[in-house]
């Protein structure tokens, strides 16, 4: 198992650090596929899955690009991408943590 990091950062010094979460947006009569910042609702977090991957997807604050984190599920194996369109961030943390022949 390995943990990772793409760059350190100074500790934000700002006085409230309460965590929130992401809520459900408004449903007109559908299932709700994505959760959004409750005061943000360009900033979205949506999780796929089939059988053997997670895929968690989450959108910059302003809703223009995204990072996608694909996990295998029985080895918890991860990687991660970053692309301006939802499904190209998908693809390329798919395509990095699988060997393709």
């Amino acid at each position: 198992m390995a943990d990772g990091c793409s760059r350190r950062l100074p500790r934000r010094s700002r006085r409230s650090v309460r965590w929130t979460s992401f809520v459900a947006g408004e449903s007109k009569g559908r299932r709700v596929r994505a959760l959004q910042e409750e005061r943000n609702a360009l900033h979205r977090v949506r999780v796929e899955h089939n059988q053997d991957t997670l895929l968690v997807h989450v959108s910059n604050e302003d809703g223009q690009g995204w990072t996608t984190i694909a996990i295998d599920r029985p080895t918890r194996e991860w990687s991660v991408a970053q692309r301006r369109a939802q499904l190209e961030a998908a693809q390329a943390a798919y395509n990095q943590l699988y060997v393709h022949p």
